[in-house]
């Protein structure tokens, strides 16, 4: 059976009292791999920050992970994030401290208390990203590439029902959009759901999946063409 871990009916997404987005309707089911793409200033953004809180949909309805988006209130939204696992561009980790000490930070933050339990958990996040050995590191000693690494591992500590990745290749060159793109890609094989906001085409071209397009306050599926 699937399960539904993202629906969209008739919302209509403000920022600031603009309308960004009107009429969306969208469904993600479990294991998804979706992208969201639209030019700069399409909604993409705002879309992205309406699933996690950030924004407050006023009009329509949208469930995410089983929070409803139109009733949610604000000491709801911790407990939203730790059921989402979310990727930024530009990586928010924090810099006064090792890659263990950031994962464990988040740990402790979502309420992990045993040292053994959190230990492995670490370890299992920065294998599943192939950063076993750069747990001791700073970030700034890390390339763009290894940060984003680090931070799609952070995203996976709780072990999240949806991966919200917004732009998570918008500061990377393309050789290591690849392999940041071959991380998410084996991350979905094995079973998480990706919402990935981009506007890479080449990566689109290169691991093709559903689609989504913002423009003109719209979002639509489009259907790439097969060559």
């Amino acid at each position: 059976m699937s399960e539904t871990v993202l629906q969209l009916k008739n919302a209509t997404i403000y920022q600031g009292g603009n309308m960004v987005l009107s009429d969306v309707n969208f469904e993600m089911q479990k294991g998804d791999f979706v992208y969201l793409i639209g030019k700069t200033g399409s909604g993409k953004s705002s879309f992205m920050k309406t699933l996690y809180g950030d924004l407050e949909l006023t009009e329509g309805d949208g469930t995410i992970v089983d929070f409803n988006l139109r009733t949610m209130k604000e000491k709801d939204i911790p407990f939203l994030r730790r059921k989402l696992g979310i990727v930024f561009q530009d990586f928010k980790l924090l810099p006064d401290r090792t890659i263990n000490s950031n994962l464990e930070f988040v740990l402790k933050a979502t309420g992990w208390k045993d040292k053994d339990k959190i230990k492995e958990r670490i370890e299992k996040v920065l294998d599943k990203v192939a950063m076993k050995t750069k747990g001791f590191k700073f970030p700034h000693e890390l390339s763009g590439g290894e940060q984003q690494r680090i931070a799609i591992a952070r995203a996976l500590l709780n072990d999240p029902e949806l991966i919200l990745a917004d732009e998570p290749t918008g500061n990377l060159d393309p050789q290591t959009s690849i392999e940041v793109m071959e991380v998410l890609q084996d991350i979905n094989k094995n079973g998480n759901t990706i919402l990935m906001a981009t506007h890479d085409y080449a990566l689109l071209l290169k691991y093709p999946s559903k689609t989504l397009k913002c423009d003109e306050n719209k979002v639509f599926e489009v259907v790439q063409r097969k060559n």
